[in-house]
């Protein structure tokens, strides 16, 4: 178990690293991004999830303008 648990542990650290590098390609950055270490724990879930956090209103509103700016 301890090998799935690691396993899953880097296939969510590189998720949150492409997330870090992508937000912060369009000037975006979330300070409480990361891997969520307690769904580690669970084998009920194939992967841990990912914190996305908690982030203050300027960032918020960059979020949401880049976001805007996806729509077709």
């Amino acid at each position: 178990m301890a090998v799935r648990s690691a396993e899953r542990l880097r296939a969510a650290e590189e998720v949150v690293a492409q997330l870090r590098d992508g937000l912060g390609v369009v000037a975006v950055t979330l300070p409480s991004l990361r891997v969520d270490v307690v769904t580690l724990a669970s084998e009920a879930a194939p992967y841990p999830l990912v914190d996305m956090g908690r982030c203050n209103l300027d960032t918020a509103l960059r979020l949401a303008a880049v976001l805007q700016g996806l729509k077709p």
